[in-house]
């Protein structure tokens, strides 16, 4: 059964941050740990890791400082919305983030979203309102299985580009 769930974790950004990436909804592992990508499975951490050629952040803290010494924020397009479980295909009654909260107060210049269900709600609640294109990046999810890591890491060095 869907329930209610509101966006635990703050957006993460300071005035350097260039980049944004933007995925759903959390997962419950990441609801859990309160900080973004937060499942064993996910390749996001690995990926990013291998681009700019650092060390996979484990730590909450260490993740932070990674993302913000490489002028990366992160977010997520969705504020709240019904979900079972950490099931993208589940998400029902969506309510969008506000992110001029990030594009107010930080020097983006590019915003990408990470796999198809963060691009679709992207461009049905937010790129009309905000005037600006988002590009896809292929999910960092554990079930984009299809997507090695070696793939994904191909498709997602652009961002360095």
């Amino acid at each position: 059964m869907s329930k209610k769930v509101f966006h635990p974790i703050k957006p993460l950004y300071d005035e350097n941050s260039k980049i944004l990436i933007l995925g759903s909804f959390p997962s419950q592992k990441s609801r859990e740990q309160g900080f973004f990508y937060g499942h064993p499975q996910n390749r996001f951490w690995k990926v990013l890791s291998i681009i700019f050629k650092s060390d996979e952040p484990k730590t909450v803290e260490a993740k932070k400082h990674f993302l913000l010494s490489n002028n990366i924020a992160v977010w997520d397009v969705i504020a709240s919305c019904e979900i079972v479980g950490s099931s993208d295909s589940s998400i029902k009654n969506v309510v969008p983030n506000d992110l001029k909260i990030i594009l107010g107060n930080a020097n983006i210049k590019i915003i990408y979203v990470n796999g198809k269900t963060a691009e679709k709600y992207y461009n049905k609640y937010l790129k009309d309102k905000l005037g600006v294109i988002a590009y896809c990046l292929p999910s960092t999810s554990p079930a984009n299985a299809a997507w090695s890591v070696e793939r994904l890491t191909d498709a997602w060095r652009i961002i360095v580009e």
